[in-house]
This record gives structure tokens, sequence and C-alpha cells, in this order.
């Protein structure tokens, strides 16, 4: 039997080698391309003038974040990424809501605000006191996320173009496209900083404080919920599906490590919209507060390497490292366990399938619960690899002072050269 040539094949090891090593050194990698080195602030050429394709309408700037018309940024969708447009969206449904509560005492006395849903929770539990309300679950929810979605997309445009944009250039960042990465992960620092400070408070008023996890399942069905958590979930819910529907709909300009980041999302809004479904809201706060408290730290640590400030850099990554771990695994883990070991804590009268009553948890939901939480958790695993090797790069390198151009969109087409489309 011929031997195939020596070298011929190469082995399993080294191939899985080369992969890491252009993951760890790829510019556009969402982790790791942040932390490249980068050029030296004030020496970074600026980007060439916006490249534009042609559509039915006329030419077209890629990714751009000007409207095409009110109409138009409806019908495209492109107000998610057009902040003018997003703010008529919201102050249409704000205007008439108001104008409903002016006339309603005059014409419709006895009729319910219809634009109030989009504004405020719903489904308040009758009888409940007004010094301490609990609201159920309902359809009126999914309009609530809508409109959320629309919020969320005002909040991040308007942060990353009128806020964030601005103060990069201050610091001497000229090149078109880490501006846009400064305000994303700007806009990631302050929204998992509110959201991770909003769900400790939230915990801290449930019986699982401080990852009690015998509480998850303890008294099920958790369906009264404070009006506090279900606005955070609803929340949590709408800034999910905007983050998705920018990706899915590539209202941005996309990075080389796109379908690991539409998994991790599609993973988080299984999470949500399961765990709400199925009154499992206290181990969805708890998933939450996981995730975002270390994503906090890593978004702050990237900003930091932008700017070039090493030692802050290096010391706020240390922490993130010891953050994640303890959140992103170790808490992640205890999660595991609970839903394993821990699930027949619940009520024998909840172990049925019987959603008019509020119980879902027939033997099989095991199963669904723990499903996306060992996906969450190879994706984090993944992710923890990857930030191990970027510390030991960090360390081997500490004493090179790099003048080389690695920003995150080397290695891809300039704008001005990209005309596939």
């Amino acid at each position: 039997m011929a031997r195939s040539p020596e070298g011929s094949k190469r082995p399993r090891p080294e191939a899985i080698q080369t992969s890491l090593d252009r993951i760890e050194t790829d510019p556009a990698h969402h982790l790791a391309g942040p932390f490249r080195p980068q050029t030296p602030l004030g020496q970074e050429p600026a980007n060439a003038s916006p490249v534009t394709y042609t559509n039915r309408h006329g030419p077209v700037v890629r990714w751009s974040t000007q409207s095409a018309g009110f109409w138009t940024d409806i019908k495209t969708l492109r107000w998610v990424v057009v902040p003018s447009s997003a703010l008529k969206i919201l102050l249409i449904v704000f205007v008439l809501w108001a104008n409903w509560e002016i006339l309603a005492p005059y014409i419709a006395k006895d009729l319910p605000n219809p634009f109030a849903p989009l504004l405020f929770i719903s489904h308040r539990i009758p009888g409940t006191p007004d010094s301490d309300p609990r609201y159920r679950k309902g359809y009126l929810d999914l309009v609530f996320v809508c409109y959320y979605v629309v919020f969320w997309s005002f909040i991040r445009q308007s942060i990353t173009l009128y806020i964030c944009r601005p103060l990069a250039k201050r610091f001497g960042i000229r090149r078109e496209s880490k501006l846009d990465r400064f305000g994303e992960q700007a806009y990631a620092v302050i929204y998992f900083a509110f959201m991770a400070s909003w769900g400790l408070r939230i915990m801290s008023q449930l019986p699982t404080w401080w990852y009690r996890t015998e509480q998850f399942w303890i008294d099920y069905p958790h369906w009264e919920m404070k009006p506090e958590l279900k606005a955070y979930y609803l929340m949590q819910a709408a800034y999910w599906c905007q983050q998705l529907l920018v990706m899915v709909l590539g209202l941005e300009k996309p990075r080389k490590d796109y379908y690991e980041l539409v998994a991790h999302h599609l993973v988080t809004l299984w999470l949500v919209g399961w765990s709400y479904l199925i009154n499992l809201t206290y181990i969805g706060n708890a998933v939450y507060l996981s995730m975002d408290l270390p994503d906090t730290f890593l978004g702050l640590s990237k900003l930091l390497n932008y700017l070039q400030w090493d030692r802050a850099k290096m010391s706020v990554f240390v922490v993130f490292l010891f953050i994640w771990s303890y959140f992103r695994h170790w808490l992640n883990w205890v999660m595991l366990y609970s839903v394993w070991f821990e699930f027949d804590l619940m009520p024998e009268t909840s172990k049925r399938w019987s959603p008019d009553d509020g119980v879902w948890m027939v033997w099989w939901m095991k199963y669904q619960v723990f499903a996306p939480l060992v996906l969450l958790q190879i994706l984090n695993l993944f992710w923890y690899f990857l930030i191990w090797r970027i510390a030991y790069r960090a360390l081997s390198d500490i004493t090179t002072s790099d003048v080389r151009s690695d920003d995150e969109d080397d290695g891809e087409p300039d704008d001005a050269d990209d005309k596939d489309d």
C-alpha cells in the first residue's frame, strides 16, 4: 500500500495551532482584534471617502448613518442605525400617548390608552396593592419590546456618533474604522455597566441573592414579578433583539467572526425568551448578571488599548481576568449544577405541563433549560482560551514598543478599494 508523501498531510495538532494563531492575530476578531498593537495616536491615516454602491434608488453610502428620508428609513429598517429616524418613531408614539391622556377624559373616558403598552409594562395582576404591585407576562410585552428596540437603536447610535466619536478624535484617533469600534466599545461599557448595576439591585431584592441557586426552584412558578424585574427583563430582550437585527441585516460593517457573534446572540435570546416564557425569571436575572459585569471590564480594556494607556489597560485586564473567570465560568457552572441537581426542589404540583397555571416543568424541561446554558459555556470557554492567549502574548511582548499598524480593519480591503457591492 503506497504511503502518502511525507509532509503532504499536516498533523491535526498543527492545524489546530495554525487556526488559533490566525484567530489570535486577526485584527478584525471582536475579542482578539482590539488587543492587537495599535498605530501610534496621531499617525493613523484618515480613511478615504466612503465608497458608494448603486441600487435602483441611486448611490448609497455603505454602512452610512445618514438618513435617506424618514419613510425610506422605515421601509429599509435603516432607522436601526439612523438616530434621527429612530427618535422620530419614539416621539410619534409618545405624542400619540400624550394626546390620548389629554383628550381621553373628554371623549373616551372609559377606554384605556392604546399606546401605553408601548411605553410602559403591562399585565398588572388585579388586586395587588399600589405599594407593592405585581405583574405577569402577556402578549402586550411584545409591543413593549418592539418599542424599546427602537429606543436602544436611538441610544446606541446617539452615544456612538455624538459623544464617543468626538471624544475619540480628541484623543488622537483618526481612522474611520477605529472611530466606529471605539464608539461601539464605549457604548458597550455604558450599557453593560448600567445593566449590571440594575441587575445587582434587582437580585438584592430577590431570595436568590447571592446566587442562592436553590431559590431558582423553591416555590416555582415565579410568575408574579416585581415591576422592576419585569422591566429589566424586557429591556434586556429589546437590547439583544436590536443587536441581532443590526448584525443580521448587515447594517454595519461586518466582522470576520460574524458567525460566533450571531451564535452568541441567538443563544442569549433563547435564554431570555425561554426563561421568561416558563417563569424562570430568577435564574434569568442570575445569568444576565454573570454576563453583563465581565463584559463591562472587557469593553473597558478594549477602550484603554485603543487609547494606548498601557498601564491602565494591563491593570484593568488583570481585574477583568478574575471577574470573567468568576462570573462567566465559576458561577455558570454553579447554575448548571443547580439545573441538573436541584431541579427537583420545586413543588411536586409544579412538575407538569399546565401553561394556564404558569407551570411547565415536565421532566424533559430540565434539558431545555440546561442546553442553552451549556452552549453559552462552550462559547465562553472558547473565548476564555483566547483571553489567556492574549494575556500570555501581552506578557511575552511587554518590552516591545510596536509602531506597526495592527488596527482592527488591517487585513481587510480599505473602504476606498472595497467595490464588491
